[in-house]
């Protein structure tokens, strides 16, 4: 045993059982490695309830620290809204369901298998990490112990889930930064922005030329942090663009899409750019930018997809359940899918973005788009119905439940359709609000994920339809402050 894993293995995480014999492995080598580098600074991090990075630098010499004492953050982090308002009773005496009263700590357990060099910053790094009580207990809404909960249950089940990302963002040119100190609000006011190029040119050669600069830098950086990119595209808007990655296990894709936002923002920051996964920034002309993943279920013994149909192209019985399982939890999933005010004005009908809760065959404007062909190994689903914005985890983990449930049941999937814009189908919720709602009385996800979770999303992000429920919008004031 060396000394820095004599340590690790005898520090307060291992005590507390946080670390086992792999991990304190891990850590060791990972700690060497950096004591031997040139780096200054580790940013040891975690995804918030809102899939947004938060955490602390520490030197690099501190970095042992983070696996023997382990690093503390306010539990306030994982209690504030979109606003970053902390939007439960920590100073009084009613109770509430997250026990975390007074502002106290939470530890930060890192995974050494996230730690990353930044390309952009290259004399730090990254280190991501999964927020625990100050126990080691773990915390029923910490973003990724839910996804693995989930993924452990489909393990369980004898099947393993690959997915695939295609991303959709925005990059605009910066005109203003709104440092003022009047522009220091909850939330700060916004940057006023131009766009890089004209849009509505879906994968124009001469409108990638125009942005390569820019996507070059933001591939290449993606390549340094060992995201698997597939492809570099023009999405339809001004200034859309849209990266496209190889399949992987969900847990390491969550973790690549909080790296790959970042990454995006604090690229395009540092180059007087406006990066936002926004799905539809309130600026003329724009589209809404989508987060269509990509779904296979495979035998983890063989690797065998057992989503390829029959030679006749019947649909296996596992894809048969697979859909009917996202299908008949599609609403009550949306919470989780596309949680914002802002990403349900994308669910408009002839727009290349679902509506209504169905599926077909190759159409890209279902929910679900199935690309299953008889012989290809490369069968799966597409579902359609995400915002960008999504916490990654969460996502995951609501197709992984949804899915498997439709399995374990036997259920088979509709008739698939060819007119995704028409008919009876069940529409997705209209609002923020309705999907809300939808989830707190979900007695699927109460099941699946425990009253604590539900009533914990479900309040904060009913926190967040408040404050826009009740700002007196641009409508208002034209509708009726000239004619009453």
């Amino acid at each position: 045993m060396t000394e820095l894993t004599r340590k690790i293995a005898e520090g307060r995480l291992a005590r507390l059982g946080m670390l086992d014999g792999v991990s304190i492995d891990a850590a060791s080598k990972l700690v060497g490695t950096v004591r031997q580098s040139d780096l200054e600074t580790v940013r040891v991090l975690f995804a918030d309830q809102h899939g947004v990075l938060r955490g602390k630098t520490i030197v690099a010499e501190a970095l042992i620290s983070a696996f023997t004492s382990g690093i503390a953050a306010p539990s306030t982090l994982l209690l504030k809204d979109t606003s970053h308002r902390t939007v439960f009773p920590i100073w009084d005496d009613v109770p509430d369901i997250t026990g975390m009263k007074g502002a106290g700590d939470i530890l930060l357990l890192p995974d050494p298998s996230t730690f990353r060099t930044l390309p952009w910053a290259p004399h730090s790094a990254w280190i991501f990490c999964t927020p625990r009580r100050t126990d080691g207990s773990a915390i029923p809404f910490a973003p990724r112990d839910v996804l693995q909960s989930a993924i452990d249950r489909l393990s369980a089940s004898g099947r393993a889930l690959m997915v695939g990302l295609e991303v959709e963002f925005h990059v605009f040119r910066k005109l203003d930064d709104r440092l003022a100190h009047t522009d220091a609000t909850m939330p700060a006011q916004p940057a006023r922005t131009a766009n890089l190029g004209h849009g509505y040119q879906f994968l124009t050669e001469s409108r990638y030329d125009a942005a390569e600069e820019v996507l070059d830098d933001l591939r290449r950086n993606a390549q340094a942090l060992g995201l698997p990119v597939r492809s570099v595209e023009i999405e339809m808007g001004p200034s859309q663009f849209e990266f496209t990655f190889d399949p992987a296990d969900p847990m390491t894709h969550a973790d690549n899409m909080m790296m790959f936002r970042a990454m995006v923002k604090e690229t395009c920051e540092r180059k007087g750019l406006h990066a936002t996964f926004m799905c539809k920034p309130n600026v003329e002309n724009s589209a809404a930018s989508g987060w269509h993943l990509h779904q296979s279920l495979v035998d983890p013994k063989t690797g065998a997809n057992l989503m390829l149909p029959d030679d006749d192209g019947t649909l296996s019985a596992d894809a048969q359940g697979w859909i009917a399982g996202l299908l008949k939890h599609a609403a009550e999933s949306c919470l989780l899918t596309t949680p914002t005010v802002n990403g349900y004005k994308r669910f408009r009908p002839h727009q290349l973005a679902p509506d209504r809760i169905q599926w077909a065959r190759d159409n890209r404007g279902a929910m679900i788009r199935a690309l299953m062909t008889p012989g290809d190994t490369a069968s799966r689903i597409e579902n359609r119905v995400a915002e960008t914005t999504a916490n990654p985890y969460y996502f995951f983990a609501s197709q992984i439940l949804s899915g498997l449930d439709g399995i374990e049941r036997g259920l088979s999937a509709p008739d698939p359709v060819e007119t995704p814009y028409a008919g009876n189908a069940p529409r997705l919720p209209e609002s923020l609000l309705s999907a809300i709602q939808l989830f707190e009385s979900s007695a699927f996800y109460r099941g699946a994920l425990g009253d604590t979770f539900v009533d914990y999303l479900s309040h904060i992000r009913r926190s967040e339809w408040n404050r826009y429920h009740l700002a007196v919008s641009e409508w208002e004031q034209a509708e009726y402050f000239g004619i009453y």
